[in-house]
């Protein structure tokens, strides 16, 4: 293919041209953006002409002209390069002017919405900041109106991305959280579902890098963090992001890897060595634990002075250990120690002498393996007796039973339900059991302190579990 004719010398600043030869027209010097203005306003002006029906249509003089300018009969290689270029750059030109027209009609409608809309930018903004991340993403597509009023930092203040899985990944996060910058308190990632997790997200450790970036700014000012299901979030990735979170009150990691090299309170020294504010705190651990030391648990109690809730599912935690937890924190009120495979009960024995002003209200040991009808009913004797005046809620549900003497397993412990409605009536107690025979019914039984007991067809989840209500603590 040949190359585009040079540009001719100009011999005087000539505006007028010939249509027949269009591919080699001086420009003036003078023609500035006004002139070019001026021209495209008297063609616009021209829309009072009948545009299709007529000879003197619009439609009509565009055919006349391409047609001059592009004559039917072939010409040299040099002529058909020049005439393709003039159509492209024809087919550019009839582009620009429709995109125009399309943001021209988008600013007519977002003035139409301004003006018909009955709330205030600032009032539609403080909306907007109380809807979830996905309906906010939804509402900011539909208007530009919307989606300037979408784009207040303050509508990002609490990003959860759990409830879109499938469509994030780490540059959605990073884009959410920039927006949100100093106005960022809360964030939710990954997949409640454990059976979806892994599968469908597709967010890796590093998606909390952002919260480190110009030294920790979005992350200083974070308050939640909760993390679902996030593929190989171990603790030597998590521990440098939240040494940026140094305001951190509550954290919630379902699905923490447990590596070789510490222990798990090591690991949760690690995690919350720079998060001396937190108040809540819900661990899930996968792997083999290894051996706990009481130095790793003296570092863990350390650093979280005002700790309120503590949740620490799959933990292997021996009974000293237990009690010693538990007395270290003087300010707990909820605690959570499901699907530990250590957990006895012995821990019970010692609690109404180091924890005798402790203000424990909530104990929860879910599934249990090894959790001993024995040693629970010794617990209940001694709230009869008036121990542990605080407590309220005691879950001793267990999908395979308690275990009994002989190293059997109950799935009909004789607890003292009716001298708990009697003299503890402020005192729920919750035993769901599954016996093997009943698998295929699935029946459960539920009793409570108060006497009352109901029958359902289907357990609790698991994930209900994991998230219960701690607003009230």
């Amino acid at each position: 293919m040949d190359a585009p004719n040079p540009k001719r010398p100009c011999l005087a600043p000539l505006v007028t041209y010939s249509i027949e030869n269009p591919f080699s027209l001086p420009i003036a010097p003078d023609f500035n953006q006004s002139n070019i203005d001026m021209t495209i306003s008297s063609f616009l002006s021209l829309s009072d002409l009948p545009l299709f029906s007529s000879p003197l249509s619009i439609g009509c003089s565009f055919d006349r002209v391409l047609d001059k300018v592009i004559p039917s009969a072939a010409g040299t290689s040099r002529d058909e390069f020049d005439q393709d270029r003039f159509l492209d750059r024809t087919l550019q030109l009839a582009s620009l002017l429709y995109k125009s027209t399309k943001r021209c009609i988008r600013k007519r409608a977002t003035l139409r919405n301004s003006s018909s809309w009955p709330l205030l930018p600032e009032l539609t903004t403080k909306v907007f900041s109380m809807l979830d991340t996905k309906s906010l993403m939804q509402a900011s597509a539909c208007c530009t109106m919307f989606n300037k009023c979408a784009m207040d930092r303050v509508c990002y203040s609490h990003i959860d991305l759990t409830t879109a899985v499938e469509d994030v990944d780490n540059g959605v996060v990073c884009v959410m959280i920039h927006r949100a910058g100093k106005e960022l308190r809360s964030l939710k990632l990954g997949s409640i579902s454990s059976s979806a997790g892994f599968t469908t997200s597709s967010l890796t450790r590093s998606c909390l890098t952002p919260l480190t970036f110009n030294h920790g700014f979005a992350g200083g000012h974070l308050r939640s963090l909760h993390l679902y299901h996030l593929r190989m979030m171990d603790c030597e990735s998590l521990s440098p992001v939240l040494s940026a979170c140094l305001n951190l009150t509550d954290l919630k990691i379902v699905g923490l890897i447990q590596g070789s090299r510490y222990n798990p309170l090591e690991q949760l020294g690690l995690l919350t060595r720079n998060c001396r504010l937190l108040e809540h705190l819900f661990i899930e651990i996968y792997g083999a634990a290894g051996l706990i030391t009481d130095s790793s648990l003296l570092e863990f109690v350390d650093n979280c002075p005002n700790l309120i809730s503590l949740s620490l599912l799959c933990f292997m935690l021996k009974g000293a250990i237990l009690q010693k937890l538990i007395k270290g924190f003087r300010q707990l009120k909820y605690i959570n120690l499901s699907k530990s495979p250590e957990i006895s009960g012995c821990f019970f024995r010692g609690l109404e002498l180091c924890c005798k002003d402790s203000p424990l209200e909530t104990l929860i040991l879910r599934n249990c393996y090894t959790l001993e009808e024995r040693e629970v009913l010794l617990f209940l004797n001694s709230l009869l007796a008036g121990d542990f005046k605080s407590i309220r809620l005691i879950d001793v549900s267990n999908v395979n039973g308690l275990v009994c003497h002989g190293g059997n397993r109950t799935f009909e412990p004789r607890f003292p339900i009716e001298e708990l409605k009697k003299q503890r009536s402020d005192v729920t107690l919750v035993a769901i059991f599954e016996s093997q025979s009943s698998l295929s019914s699935s029946s459960s039984g539920e009793v409570y302190s108060d006497g009352t007991s109901s029958w359902s067809s289907d357990h609790s989840r698991e994930e209900e579990e994991h998230d219960i209500d701690l607003d009230s603590i």
